[in-house]
């Protein structure tokens, strides 16, 4: 019976998507109506979940425990999505829509906006604290979320990105270097953080697979910003060119950069084609090329 993924990836999202919003809407000790209301809102609204699904389709291909690793994938998503938040404040990349919504400030205050980021960074610590047990492998797990998502991964890639506005600098090794931070770290997270509960099995190919599909989809991003829609992106397109941001678009030109981000997509297949149970991320791949969902 030839593999399905499609089915596989509903059954991954709505396992995920069930236990997130029981996680979100469980909170209760402490937290101020109008708090859990803002953190409600940007963690519900229609995320695709892409990490947290690459997460439970590598624990699976590892042989990994559910309960063992949910937290960790809970924890990758509050990053996520406070690193949106903040991202779109009127300092950062000033935007009014996410996800096809107005984004947290926009419905909330930027007051709001900045606390409900802080408070969701946060949890991410609290939410790893929640097993009942912990081993050396766990500690190696919560260091790559941590690392990958912090001074030294996805904020110094935004702080990259943000100085590469003002600077007459426009390079390709410094779009790489942003890249690789900003946007790769936090898609081998979820990666290399099952390999590490596993005893760092596939560690090199899982770290291969998630450059190279991180930089694709990036770069797609790129391409995306220039040629889709508010409807088709579920944010503003053109903010790029208008804030002189620099992009694979500006590096490669369009055509270049879509040349690029197929054969990156190429890599990431190559990289996991020998491994066991490989079929979820060598479709991922394959789909997400095509931005199927």
């Amino acid at each position: 019976m030839p593999y399905n993924f499609d089915l596989k990836f509903k059954e991954y999202y709505n396992k995920f998507e069930t236990d997130l919003t029981s996680y979100i809407e469980n909170l209760k000790e402490g937290i101020t109506p109008s708090l859990k209301e803002a953190i409600s809102y940007s963690m519900l609204n229609g995320g695709k979940r892409l990490r947290p699904i690459l997460g439970l389709a590598t624990a699976d291909l590892l042989g990994l425990d559910y309960d063992n690793i949910k937290y960790y994938l809970i924890a990758l998503e509050l990053i996520q999505s406070y690193s949106l938040v903040h991202d779109d404040l009127p300092a950062m990349d000033d935007d009014d829509y996410r996800r096809g919504k107005l984004s947290t400030h926009k419905k909330f205050g930027e007051a709001m906006g900045i606390l409900a980021g802080d408070a969701m960074l946060n949890l991410a610590v609290e939410t790893c604290l929640k097993k009942s047990s912990f081993t050396i492998n766990d500690a190696n797990a919560m260091r790559i979320i941590f690392d990958f998502s912090g001074y030294k991964g996805m904020v110094y890639g935004q702080v990259l990105d943000l100085e590469s506005e003002k600077s007459a600098t426009k390079s390709e090794e410094l779009l790489k270097e942003i890249y690789l931070n900003k946007t790769v770290k936090m898609f081998k997270a979820p990666l290399l953080a099952m390999s590490a509960l596993a005893n760092n099995k596939y560690y090199e190919e899982l770290n291969n697979y998630g450059e190279a599909l991180g930089l694709a989809f990036q770069i797609q991003d790129d391409v995306l910003d220039v040629e889709g829609s508010l409807e088709t992106i579920g944010k503003t397109p053109n903010k790029d060119k208008d804030a002189d941001k620099l992009t694979s678009v500006k590096i490669y030109g369009l055509e270049g950069a879509k040349e690029l981000s197929k054969k990156l997509f190429e890599q990431a297949i190559e990289s996991v084609k020998n491994i066991d149970n490989n079929e979820f991320l060598l479709e991922f791949a394959k789909k997400i090329s095509k931005r199927k969902f």
